[in-house]
């Protein structure tokens, strides 16, 4: 079904839940939360994505997404661990974090563009002007959700120096 292979499907759907994970932090914290029970089951199920993409690529540019999203995904959840960034750890937390998503987000909405309706994908072509589109909107989303997320941050003028075992 929609061409994908045993190992896509799993790829697929350990990655699936990172999706209404990452919406639910959004809008409830503000950002992503690593050390919150959803935040770890987001790391769990991005980490799994991330990881099985090597197996099922057919381009490079997947080997590319998967690796920086591994990359921001142990810096993400790492940077808590080091005490000597103060108050930018948690700014770094949450720029790497939010990139996770858009680099989930990205090769998502392709993939389902390319993809459905089975037989009869939207998208054909890897230079469609919809899915250059959607590509687009995906990159502003990025931008002003970014942007917001560090005015929030900033505004918390309180901000405690950042502390690894604090949750939010």
């Amino acid at each position: 079904m929609f061409g994908i292979s045993p190992l896509g499907w799993v790829h697929t759907l350990s990655s699936l839940p990172a999706i209404p994970l990452a919406i639910y932090m959004f809008a409830r914290y503000g950002r992503i939360v690593p050390r919150s029970k959803s935040g770890v089951v987001y790391f769990i199920s991005m980490l799994i994505g991330a990881i099985t993409v090597f197996a099922i690529a057919h381009q490079s540019t997947s080997y590319g997404i998967g690796a920086a999203t591994i990359l921001l995904l142990l810096a993400g959840y790492g940077i808590g661990r080091i005490s000597r960034f103060g108050r930018a750890g948690k700014y770094l937390e949450t720029i790497f974090l939010s990139l996770t998503a858009f680099l989930l987000m990205l090769p998502t909405v392709s993939e389902i563009l390319r993809r459905v309706p089975n037989g009869h994908p939207i998208v054909t072509d890897l230079n469609s002007p919809i899915l250059l589109g959607s590509q687009a909107i995906l990159f502003v989303i990025l931008i002003v959700g970014l942007t917001a997320q560090i005015i929030h941050l900033r505004r918390q003028g309180r901000l405690p120096k950042f502390d690894s075992t604090a949750k939010m």
